[in-house]
């Protein structure tokens, strides 16, 4: 087990709130205990949850999405191959000097490998899982049918029929955890709030209206150098 205090680096650690909108189904494959087909996350507890796992995927794709806009090259993941340092058969400017992390020749790392981390480079920044604050008792068990489609021939399979496990729709329900930054470079914070600020909803079945949500985010310590530093993309 991890003890972030026992880490050699300060952490210093923020706290993010989701605010479901709507119904969210972050489905857990293979629980059982349900009669739905893909039952929500829980922890041991009982307690609904949006895993650390997710947020962290999301919001390195919308990172990534907001530095290549920046005019930033940025390497692909999450194929190690085609991530920092080997980003095979990738074309960009990824030897300028502010991709590089050490004086060890060859050693450069993109912005985004510089805060999530890659193979051989550990993440700047630790997600906790988003716990619902609601106590489960309070919470039913809502059941949403749903059939296949073949989009080929645009029509509903035949026999697929089956049921999601969702949180109920319209309670406002709010999911709290935390973000751990440690050694973090100066511009993290700003791409993590900007990042954060492009994710609209999670989970499954996000076209029918599902995991809609607002956040409520911290207010980091956010510098005109980090926002003059993320413009000189446009300097390559």
């Amino acid at each position: 087990m991890i003890y972030l205090q026992q880490l050699s680096n300060p952490i210093t650690s923020y706290q993010i709130t989701a605010v479901i909108k709507s119904a969210l189904c972050v489905g857990a494959g293979g629980s059982s205990g349900s009669l739905a087909d893909k039952p929500i996350v829980r922890n041991s507890e009982g307690n609904l949850l949006i895993p650390a796992s997710q947020i962290k995927g999301r919001l390195r794709h919308e990172c990534e999405k907001i530095a290549r806009g920046l005019h930033w090259s940025i390497c692909d993941s999450p194929n190690p191959q085609t991530m920092c340092p080997q980003r095979a058969g990738l074309i960009g400017n990824f030897e300028r000097p502010e991709y590089q992390v050490s004086s060890d020749e060859g050693n450069y790392h993109c912005l985004i490998c510089q805060i999530f981390g890659n193979p051989v480079l550990a993440s700047r920044v630790i997600f906790d899982d988003l716990i619902c604050t609601e106590d489960p008792d309070n919470l039913p068990e809502v059941l949403r049918p749903g059939v296949t489609i073949n989009r080929r021939r645009r029509t509903a399979e035949e026999n697929k029929l089956y049921f999601l496990e969702t949180s109920p729709a319209n309670t406002q329900l709010r999911f709290t955890g935390q973000i751990h930054l440690s050694g973090a470079p100066s511009y993290a914070g700003a791409l993590i709030l900007a990042g954060l600020q492009h994710i609209h909803a999670l989970g499954a079945s996000k076209s029918t209206g599902l995991g809609w949500l607002h956040w409520e985010l911290p207010k980091l310590p956010l510098e005109q150098a980090a926002w003059d530093f993320l413009a000189k993309g446009f300097e390559q």
